[in-house]
């Protein structure tokens, strides 16, 4: 149900198909997630967050160390790491229900699961959209439909790739709540990536601050606070401002706020 993921000395190196150079992308990343846990790795565009997400995938190999799963290296992908994108990525040719059906058949697991599928389309509150095609549905219940279909083949660890970034700030919090109520009552291991601080503080249970390319964990934070999370909690806040000191805009957020 849950698995543990370890990131031992990574560094991950690119050749540029245009010049001879190549792009530092990721250095010395070391990073323990355990059975079960909410971790999200933060920080700003561009500093190979995305890139660390696919290494745990398997759909990139490290240049230097290594992405063990449940103590083994990780060659190539599984469905046992389920992978969700900020884009919904449902066949938009495919039913609601016929997108769960193809991925429980695509991981050999139909026969087993498909009287499980009502179930999840309720728990997502999706049951009376299980025969609408994805682009009659709004961009929350897309994201919630692709969120349940990477569940239902029961990944031990499930890969989100800033799921909530393309949605309005109304439909992004209340699928955060979705979010945490599904982790909560499955029990898979999460790993998230997100540049939104405020998301990172409110689901996870430690943050691994990243730096600038070449990406590095220059933190790692626990967040103490209990489920669910009051934004205006003073906790809250004092953990936003900690991080936006070791991202070094502390001081502009400082100023923004007296003028």
């Amino acid at each position: 149900m849950s698995a543990t993921v370890e990131i031992k000395n990574l560094s991950k190196i690119f050749a540029r198909q245009d010049t001879d150079s190549t792009l530092h992308a990721l250095d010395k990343i070391n990073l323990s997630v355990g059975a079960g846990e909410f971790v999200t790795l933060l920080g700003a565009s561009g500093c190979g967050k995305s890139t660390l997400l696919r290494l745990i995938a398997g759909l990139e190999t490290p240049t230097m160390g290594e992405v063990l799963f449940d103590g083994e290296p990780i060659r190539g992908t599984d469905s046992r790491r389920g992978l969700v994108f900020q884009e919904h990525t449902l066949f938009p040719w495919l039913t609601v229900r016929e997108n769960m059906k193809f991925a429980l058949k695509s991981t050999k697991q139909y026969a087993k699961k498909k009287d499980e599928i009502d179930g999840w389309l309720d728990l997502a509150g999706l049951s009376e959209f299980s025969n609408t095609y994805p682009s009659r549905l709004s961009g929350g219940m897309r994201q919630r439909a692709a969120l349940v279909r990477a569940l239902s083949v029961s990944p031990d660890v499930l890969l989100l790739d800033e799921p909530l970034g393309a949605l309005d700030s109304f439909t992004r919090m209340n699928l955060q709540d979705e979010l945490i109520r599904l982790w909560r009552e499955r029990g898979n291991t999460m790993v998230m990536v997100t540049h939104d601080i405020d998301e990172a503080i409110y689901l996870s249970r430690r943050i691994a601050v990243m730096s600038p390319r070449p990406g590095r964990i220059v933190e790692i934070l626990d967040v103490p606070m209990s489920y669910p999370r009051n934004r205006a909690a003073d906790g809250f806040t004092e953990l936003r401002m900690r991080i936006l000191k070791r991202l070094n805009f502390a001081q502009d957020v400082q100023e923004e706020y007296t003028i």
